[in-house]
């Protein structure tokens, strides 16, 4: 198939998997509306509401790899129901929670049913859709995220307006009940027979005598360790300084994963992450590209809601209304790149991350005109769509460009690494951000503050271009990216 268009199949795998992406990613940005309210109705310090965020991301974030090498292992159908469950009871034990502590547990589960379920959505596409189809399917997938960025800050702040205090916040958890439910009950009865088993070449030792899947469990909690100790600092820096120790160590760990996951297949075994992966330019140069992006760009709606409520006595639904255009901007970007990104290849990308780059510096111009007197501080809206148009250039295209190459066997554990630089990027980056963005506000003011956050933001998003850049001549050189026609589609 090379015209791009879907089979019946594909598209009711489709829909069925771009459910729990839907729900993953309004649970972050619902949240960051409502936080107050479950502040003043639970009566929680700030320490357990900085929990309600990082608890999540944290269980999200450690468990990526793991999940979508278990996929690979065992059926990626199997990690995709049971993380759907997982995700939706713990929504609804979150909506119900009477105090603080039982609702960071919930949020801590609903992380790990997102880290279970979402490396099974990259995985599916990636044995389900090859060439143009993957390329649009993929498209499909930056549209969703537009869609739960767009909707999530608006979501909540009609529910804050219409339920109030108490249930409003609830709300905002109770809503991914159905939506779990839906993609749950639509996996068992969509999926075909295939996604229920482990890809053929995984599982079995080189041998061929291992009769049990090999999990490389030391390799596994390594890795999870690791990821976590670089993560935490960032979450909890009021802390103190000497949390940052914990970034040594968790660097320091990775190394010694990486020595234990070469040790393990000269072995004969099957190690949780091929690194052979990282000798593919495209995978190495996509993922490490799209972790800076993430470490800059996520930060610029945090910045912006801050500034514009902190600055501008912005409510909380205004704040979420003037990202709203640029949200929208995504969907369709991201549909058109999709059936375009193997025509142009990573000059697409890099095109996204130049307009996104400018946007950025527009953003600033805003700011320092309306600080002149000349402009209204809602005219941030436009370089903001801008960014929001760009984005759909950037983030699903580079998915599929990074996978292009990736055997289907090996899916799972790659879009789990993918995913897991986008975490740790995007912890990094709002962590850092964030910071600086306080710390300049208390001694200049939010304007002056807002400016040197976008500055770091661009420069940030400079590198990752940079990255692009560097991938473009690389793939020059090779004769431009391969297709994945070699690679297997199974049936029914």
């Amino acid at each position: 198939m090379k015209s791009g268009k879907l089979t019946q199949q594909q598209k009711q795998i489709l829909s069925v998997v771009l459910i729990p992406v839907f729900m993953s990613l309004l649970s972050v940005s619902i949240v960051n509306v409502v936080l107050p309210a479950i502040g003043r109705d639970l009566n929680a310090p700030s320490s357990a509401l900085q929990w309600v965020l990082s608890g999540y991301t944290l269980s999200f974030g450690v468990l990526l790899v793991a999940a979508g090498r278990a996929g690979d292992v065992y059926g990626r159908g199997r990690l995709f129901v049971i993380g759907a469950i997982l995700f939706g009871a713990a929504s609804l034990l979150a909506g119900l929670a009477p105090n603080e502590v039982v609702l960071n547990i919930a949020r801590m589960s609903m992380g790990f049913g997102s880290g279970l379920l979402n490396p099974q959505t990259v995985g599916l596409i990636q044995q389900y859709f090859s060439g143009a189809e993957r390329g649009r399917a993929f498209g499909y997938f930056g549209s969703t995220v537009g869609i739960s960025v767009a909707i999530g800050p608006v979501l909540g702040g009609v529910f804050m307006a219409g339920f109030g205090d108490s249930w409003g916040w609830r709300a905002s958890f109770l809503i991914n009940v159905p939506f779990a439910l839906i993609a749950a009950a639509a996996a068992l009865r969509l999926f075909p027979d295939s996604a229920w088993k482990g890809t053929p070449e995984t599982g079995r030792a080189a041998d061929r005598r291992q009769s049990r899947a090999d999990m490389d469990p030391v390799g596994t909690v390594l890795f999870a360790l690791a990821i976590l100790l670089v993560m935490l600092p960032f979450m909890e820096r009021e802390l103190g300084a000497w949390v940052f120790s914990l970034v040594v160590v968790g660097v320091a760990l990775i190394v010694v994963w990486a020595f234990w996951e070469k040790r393990y297949k000269a072995r004969g075994r099957e190690p949780m992450v091929d690194l052979s992966l990282f000798k593919i330019p495209s995978f190495a140069n996509g993922s490490l590209l799209i972790g800076l992006y993430f470490m800059g760009t996520t930060s610029v709606w945090v910045v912006s809601a801050v500034f514009l409520q902190g600055g501008h006595d912005f409510s909380p639904l205004h704040a979420g209304l003037i990202g709203l255009p640029g949200a929208l901007g995504t969907i369709w970007t991201s549909a058109w790149a999709g059936r375009r990104v193997l025509a142009y290849g990573r000059s697409l990308v890099l095109w996204g991350m130049v307009i996104a780059i400018a946007s950025i510096a527009g953003s600033i111009g805003v700011v320092l005109l309306a600080d002149a007197g000349g402009l209204s501080i809602w005219w941030l809206m436009l370089p903001l769509s801008v960014l929001g148009a760009a984005q759909g250039c950037i983030v699903s295209p580079n998915q599929t460009l990074t996978l292009l190459e990736v055997p289907v066997r090996d899916s799972g554990a790659a879009g789990g690494v993918l995913q897991t630089g986008q975490r740790v990027g995007t912890a990094v980056g709002i962590a850092a951000i964030t910071g600086i963005l306080f710390t300049v506000e208390a001694a200049s003011g939010w304007n002056t503050a807002f400016i040197t956050a976008f500055t770091v933001i661009g420069i940030v998003m400079s590198a990752a271009a940079a990255v692009a850049v560097w991938d473009v001549v690389v793939s020059g050189r090779n004769g431009g990216n391969q297709t994945p026609g070699r690679q297997t589609v199974p049936s029914s």
